[in-house]
């Protein structure tokens, strides 16, 4: 499948410069591009690819002036980004045009209390228990379980090898890459006077909402009570642990292997980078920001940004880090002059001595 430049401004909203009837077939990166080939240019960092790659046609910014010829067309939008994002949901979606399948594969165990919705397909080796509902449209792959009482919306795509627990209910259009586990118990247990520990049934479910994406081996356990909730758009990346009661709010994205412990609450639109851990019982505002390998034990401000661990804002953070890689030196710095104290008193004493 095919498209000229001219197709791909207009789908976009943009405008051209170049040859607007070359034509393209596939998307690359800008430095692996060829002839009939479509790329973007959005970090300034790969701007030197632009004047030697082969891409037929590439996307900038609207405001961007190249320095050098360019034998590419260029397409100008507003967000170059967003818009080759769109490109390649779109090309996706033609590529897996051919595989929307539906219809239940054999052997599989559905209970007889199921409720399945149109258009649905649930692959081998599933297992669908008890009073389980699925929307219209919703594509199951081999080897999930989903337990009992769970509703799960239209439009899902459930990756092999999933597990839902029981009573976890999906808004519509959620994706679950493979073995996400949804609805694991709460990591609950109570001290007791000779040491043990004894286990505090965890009663609650999970509730994720519209939208949702969450990658591959994340766990995401249910509450102690009420519902662990993961909000409408957000986003979650492979190997995250979201504890009992966890609140992710609407379009956050957090980064892998970061952990969220019990019953923190964070705020819509925040960005979480990898490897955060961030303490339980906690409030993080509206549109917080964390750096990678961060440590969070205490409530954030909206719109706020921290790194490090102990956690620092931004700025501070950034003249600590200054601080950090200079202590070598100061404290060689610091040894000298106690070595040069250390004579100097030397010297007072012998002349006190020698006044004496």
């Amino acid at each position: 499948m095919q498209f000229t430049a001219k197709q791909i401004s207009e789908f976009l909203d943009g405008a051209i410069e170049g040859d607007e009837t070359v034509k393209v077939g596939e998307l690359s990166k800008i430095e692996d591009g060829g002839n009939g080939s479509l790329c973007f240019l959005s970090n300034p960092k790969y701007e030197n690819y632009l004047y030697t790659t082969k891409a037929s046609v590439v996307i900038v910014s609207s405001d961007f002036v190249p320095t050098q010829p360019v034998s590419a067309t260029l397409v100008k939008v507003k967000d170059p980004y967003s818009a080759f994002s769109v490109l390649l949901e779109k090309y996706n979606e033609a590529l897996n045009h051919d595989y929307a399948p539906a219809g239940i594969v054999q052997p599989c165990f559905i209970h007889p209390t199921a409720k399945i919705g149109k258009n649905v397909f649930i692959g081998a080796f599933c297992s669908i228990e008890e009073n389980v509902e699925i929307g219209d449209n919703t594509r199951i792959y081999s080897q999930v379980y989903v337990g009992k009482d769970s509703k799960i919306g239209s439009d899902n795509i459930i990756f092999p090898g999933v597990k839902i627990y029981n009573r976890s209910v999906f808004g519509n259009r959620i994706t679950i890459h493979s073995n996400a586990v949804i609805g694991s118990d709460g990591f609950g247990f109570a001290p007791q006077p000779d040491g043990t520990y004894n286990k505090i049934a965890q009663i609650g479910n999970v509730v994720i909402e519209d939208d949702v994406e969450i990658g591959a081996n994340t766990t995401i356990d249910r509450a102690t009570m009420g519902s662990t909730f993961i909000r409408k758009g957000a986003k979650l990346d492979n190997l995250i642990q979201i504890a009992h009661n966890v609140d992710i709010g609407a379009h956050a994205v957090v980064a892998a292997q970061t952990g969220i412990s019990g019953s923190t609450k964070l705020g819509d639109n925040s960005v979480i980078g990898g490897q955060v851990g961030i303490a339980g019982h906690l409030n993080l505002g509206k549109g917080t920001q964390i750096g990678a390998q961060a440590g969070i034990n205490f409530n954030t401000e909206e719109n706020k940004q921290w790194h490090g661990s102990p956690a620092q804002p931004l700025k501070e953070w950034m003249r600590s880090t200054v601080i950090f890689k200079r202590l070598p030196e100061v404290d060689k710095r610091i040894r000298d002059l106690e070595a040069k104290i250390a004579e100097l008193t030397a010297i007072i004493e012998q002349i006190g001595t020698i006044q004496k």
